[in-house]
């Protein structure tokens, strides 16, 4: 003799339900975590998407100091580097950071009389550029690459509309290491 099925109901959620909500109680843990961090409550400390635009404005303007002190060590590379340093700077304004005047591409090297429109940033650089184009060039690539590796790891943290930036220059960076390594 068949035993009937049994009519009782087991307490408690069933597996499938569980399943299905499970996603949405994780989301709104998540918000609510968010939302409790003391950066992100308006106090006097710049919220964490303040310091990863920051961040990325200063490491933008950098490189193109970088760009600069290549371009005035490497008249020659001027025509090359010209459009990758000046979207370099189209980052750094993307960022909320100020850029400064890009150098004369012409052919020839600044003169002692024109520093105002290279950036002090390109100074500072200008004594640790390799005295070869190829070096220049590989380590200008190395900075492309490192600046766009802490790019990609800063995602994590970034909110929508910054991380989908971050990704944008990270790959415009792998870009530029691309055309600064080809011959």
């Amino acid at each position: 003799m068949p035993f009937p099925p049994s009519l009782r109901v087991r307490p408690g959620p069933r597996r499938r339900s569980l399943l299905a909500v499970a996603p949405a109680a994780l989301l709104m843990a998540g918000c609510s975590a968010e939302s409790e961090r003391p950066d992100s409550t308006g106090g006097s400390r710049p919220s964490a998407a303040d310091r990863v635009r920051a961040r990325a404005a200063r490491d933008s303007r950098e490189l193109a100091g970088r760009y600069d002190a290549v371009i005035a060590a490497h008249p020659k590379l001027a025509r090359r580097l010209a459009p990758l340093r000046a979207e370099t700077a189209r980052h750094t304004e993307a960022f909320g950071g100020a850029t400064a005047a890009s150098p004369t591409p012409s052919g020839t090297a600044p003169s002692a009389s024109a520093p105002a429109s290279a950036p002090a940033s390109a100074s500072a650089w200008s004594a640790a550029v390799p005295a070869g184009e190829k070096e220049a060039l590989a380590q200008l690539a190395a900075a492309e690459r490192e600046v766009a590796d802490r790019r990609t790891r800063a995602l994590v943290d970034a909110p929508g509309e910054l991380a989908r930036l971050l990704a944008s220059v990270a790959a415009a960076g792998a870009a530029h290491v691309y055309l600064l390594t080809e011959a």
